[in-house]
């Protein structure tokens, strides 16, 4: 889900101070209108630093801008993914306040010390998790594969942490996978415990595009190969990924996120798939913001005057 190109964060936060400025709503905070100590939300020009416009949740922030009595008056800086993530470094490396719109899994929360702020009216939506889907028949027909399949699964961090060596390094993912496997012997022992091996046995895997899938994707692969699978992993459109899986042309796919973001997807196809469970928990859509703010609430800041 969250798959954007972004090179590095020094060579981003090189951007002009003018875009910094405008993300963080930077300002002298003795400079008040009343002759006060500036509040948090001051500090901030009462700004959201997102995304570009016309996002998902660029939408949603001007959602909880309209709903919430805290955030009335707010504005959000559009600009682009990379820009916002220029603009937090350079918050974070000053120690100053920002709201940024954020999503897990993500490097952004490897990278940096960031934390979700709640958001009590629902705005942004509940937990979503990535899902495990395999063909209709896959157990009777593969009982090695759907035991692998229904045992596979990741911590968020682990996969916040591969995005963000997969950006540092400029890897590709399945070199990350590959990494990954040889550093996690022991949890990959669990998973195959009791596993019989085969002798070749075809099976197709499929993948959306985003970098998050693409990394469980071919740890997947190379899990069941060591098996004795015979792997293709084929990167798919995700409306793409439900119709193979719901016709059979797919084996399994574990890219998934549900219920909101492929939601529509499954719904539409559901009955023609198997759902065996989650293998990635936590993932989330917000503002969020550097875990030294004392906030911690969308309601916890001020409107603007």
């Amino acid at each position: 889900m969250f798959n954007f190109e972004w090179k590095k964060v020094g060579v981003i936060a090189g951007l002009s101070l003018s875009l910094v400025a405008a993300g963080c709503g930077q300002e002298d905070t003795d400079d008040t209108s009343n002759g006060n100590e500036a509040n948090t939300s001051e500090e901030m020009n009462y700004t959201i630093t997102g995304l570009e416009p016309g996002a998902g949740q660029t939408e949603l922030n001007d959602q909880a801008i309209d709903e919430y009595e805290s955030l009335a008056g707010w504005e959000q800086q559009t600009s682009s993914t990379g820009a916002m993530l220029a603009t937090l470094d350079e918050a974070i490396s000053n120690e100053e306040p920002i709201m940024i719109t954020a999503w897990s899994p993500h490097f952004m929360f490897a990278a940096w010390d960031i934390k979700y702020l709640e958001d009590p009216k629902g705005i942004f939506g509940e937990e979503i998790h990535a899902a495990t889907l395999v063909r209709e028949g896959l157990q009777d027909d593969m009982p090695v594969a759907y035991t692998l399949l229904e045992q596979f699964n990741w911590d968020i961090s682990d996969v916040d942490e591969a995005l963000l060596k997969a950006e540092e390094e400029q890897l590709d993912m399945d070199v990350i996978a590959q990494e990954w496997v040889d550093e996690n012997e022991e949890t990959i022992a669990e998973w195959t415990s009791g596993v019989e091996q085969v002798d070749g046995t075809s099976i197709e895997l499929a993948a959306t595009t985003w970098d998050d899938a693409l990394f469980t994707a071919n740890i997947a692969t190379i899990i069941l190969e060591q098996q004795g699978f015979n792997v293709t992993l084929t990167p798919l459109d995700p409306a793409v990924v439900f119709e193979s899986i719901s016709s059979g042309d797919t084996d399994a796919t574990l890219s998934p996120w549900l219920p909101t973001t492929h939601g529509a997807l499954y719904e539409q196809h559901e009955g023609s798939f198997e759902d065996i469970g989650k293998n990635i928990e936590g993932g989330q859509l917000g503002l969020a913001v550097p875990t030294y703010m004392e906030e911690d609430s969308l309601e916890d800041f001020e409107p603007a005057e």
